[in-house]
């Protein structure tokens, strides 16, 4: 699934299908930025084939980053960047027993040489992939490098605007 008619340049994947409620973040923050992207179930457990298929064939197909979610066991995220030479970043979704800290530590600790940016667990660990696969599309694309700048201006105006932490003040 795309969000928008540009060619992909960020993949967003994740385990399962109940993990969108954590990377849908990661879209909304790709789509506000003006990066396109596709979206997909890729389990690292169920479809082995697939994650490797996906994983091969991203770059030739134009992708520039892959944001990798994935809960539990959490294999997702490196799994794929053990096959493309894509930048991976990987959320950790929050679980049921563990609340995340099994999916985080899973994909934080990689062995040395199969890279994987790990972020925060859950929400604001999806909202972050996507923000920071689109500064890393703004290497090299002026009009998205100029999206995060404005983005950040205006988080920034937003504090300034309201010094009053107190409600209604």
């Amino acid at each position: 699934m795309q969000s928008s008619n540009e060619q992909p340049r960020v993949g967003v994947i994740m385990g399962s299908k109940s993990d969108w409620p954590v990377m849908e973040h990661a879209v909304a923050m790709l789509e506000r930025l003006g990066v396109a992207c596709e979206t997909r179930v890729v389990s690292a457990h169920r479809t082995p084939d697939l994650l490797f298929d996906y994983a091969k064939s991203a770059a030739e197909r134009g992708l520039q980053v892959i944001v990798a979610g994935a809960g539990g066991a959490a294999h997702l995220p490196g799994m794929v960047a053990s096959q493309t030479p894509l930048p991976v970043l990987g959320v950790p979704v929050e679980s049921k027993s563990l609340k995340g800290l099994d999916s985080l530590l899973s994909i934080a600790q990689m062995p040395g040489g199969i890279a994987v940016g790990t972020l925060a667990i859950g929400k604001a660990g999806a909202t972050n992939a996507g923000l920071l696969a689109a500064q890393i599309v703004g290497l090299q694309d002026a009009k998205v490098r100029a999206a995060v700048e404005a983005f950040r201006a205006e988080q920034t105006q937003t504090v300034l605007d309201n010094p009053d932490p107190r409600p209604n003040s």
